[in-house]
């Protein structure tokens, strides 16, 4: 009888004990859930990003990696022309984007009325002039023929390359966005011909030299040994950032994407894919 008793108070004593064990822990789960600022709940974001296809989708590859240290998941949007990115940015079908330079985005803004805005460099692509039919500069004859990209800001970005080589002459006071109507001097008749950036590389072959921003020129199959001058690097207005929506640039996950992208480990591969073509700019 005694030890009936006594296992009768084992069992009790046993379920009050689990009972206050569940009590502790449904308790500690409800805090959890509820408290401020729990990562779990509350900073794990996930954001899209617009680039352009080729080499830079190596790079954010590791921006990702980078980005999801600090809780952040990027999705990679790729785009294959410079039209796209900051109309899919605009109407909320990314979040962010990273291809273009200040120049380029003025002119977009002033075109289509954006509301962008850039909040971090990347990198600059120094624009070349490539050729392979001539080894050196002086070797272009009159009235060869130059392609140039067509859209404005870089346009007037090649044509700069032209009048720096002694090519062309601008007409004085000419801004970043020169055209071929701003032109005033050609001593050797070039006839320049406007091409989309992203097919006047990939038409050197039926040009005599042209004019090719360097991501282009890198999936055109164009090599340091095609380019025959090149703009300055210093102080150069044309360096890449990542841009998101005006309202935007204050976010919390805008920082943690930024210091996603300039780091040493995305710099290394920056370097590695770009092979010197391309220098970080941050």
């Amino acid at each position: 009888m005694t030890s009936i008793v006594s296992s009768l108070l084992k069992t009790a004593s046993f379920s009050r004990r689990a009972v206050l064990a569940a009590l502790l822990a449904s308790t500690f789960a409800t805090g959890l859930a509820t408290m401020p600022g729990n990562a779990l709940a509350e900073d794990a974001k996930t954001i899209k990003v617009g680039i352009i296809s080729g080499e830079d989708e190596d790079v954010w590859r590791v921006v990702a990696a980078e980005a999801a240290k600090q809780n952040l998941t990027i999705e990679a949007v790729v785009f294959n022309d410079y039209t796209q990115p900051n109309e899919a940015l605009e109407r909320g079908e990314i979040d962010a984007n990273a291809f273009q330079h200040q120049p380029y985005l003025d002119n977009q803004i002033n075109t289509h009325g954006y509301k962008i805005v850039s909040v971090g460099y990347t990198a600059v692509w120094p624009i070349g002039l490539y050729s392979k039919k001539f080894a050196k500069l002086e070797e272009i004859k009159d009235g060869a023929i130059v392609g140039v990209p067509n859209d404005p800001s870089n346009e007037g970005r090649a044509l700069r390359v032209l009048q720096n080589e002694g090519l062309i002459k601008l007409k004085d006071g000419t801004g970043i966005l020169a055209t071929i109507a701003d032109i005033v001097e050609n001593p050797k008749n070039i006839e320049i011909k406007e091409l989309d950036a992203g097919v006047v590389g990939r038409a050197i072959d039926d040009l005599d030299a042209a004019v090719v921003n360097t991501d282009w020129a890198l999936k055109s199959g164009l090599s340091a040994e095609n380019r025959i001058a090149q703009e300055p690097v210093a102080d150069n207005p044309y360096r890449n950032f990542i841009a998101v929506k005006v309202g935007q640039e204050n976010e919390p996950w805008v920082k943690t994407l930024v210091s996603a992208y300039q780091n040493d480990t995305v710099k290394a591969e920056f370097d590695r894919v770009y092979k010197g073509t391309g220098i970080s700019a941050y």
